[in-house]
């Protein structure tokens, strides 16, 4: 359920999901952390970028989603948002969050690629 000013910034800037989530709260399934910049034009009547959002689900789906997230241990997130017709639209997954070693592992390989091409332009000049 979004206000007139965001769905505005919306469709002229987007939205930044990088550290959004779903949560269900009280049989409702509300989208937090996601960043929807604020509408220029609309100077007072502006909304909070950062506000919980509800999310309008079907209650079957909605216990469907929240039945898999408690009992595998998975977090709901939002992988885009877009326009079907003046509806804004979020698509959200069901995610498993990276172990401690494996985050050090992919840093770690990530530094590895790093030197490697930093080696390999070297050599080119």
């Amino acid at each position: 359920m979004l206000e007139g000013t965001e769905v505005k910034a919306l469709r002229a800037s987007g939205a930044q999901l990088k550290d959004g989530y779903a949560a269900v709260r009280e049989g409702e399934l509300w989208l937090q952390s996601v960043h929807i910049p604020t509408y220029g034009p609309a100077a007072r009547e502006n909304h909070d970028p950062e506000r919980p959002r509800k999310l309008l689900v079907h209650r079957r789906e909605l216990e469907r989603i929240a039945g898999r997230a408690s009992e595998r241990g998975l977090t709901i997130v939002p992988t885009r948002i877009y326009f079907s017709g003046p509806h804004a639209k979020v698509e959200i997954a069901l995610a498993r969050g990276k172990d401690i070693y494996d985050k050090r592992q992919a840093l770690r390989e990530r530094d590895t690629r790093r030197e490697v091409e930093r080696g390999l332009r070297e050599a080119r000049r």
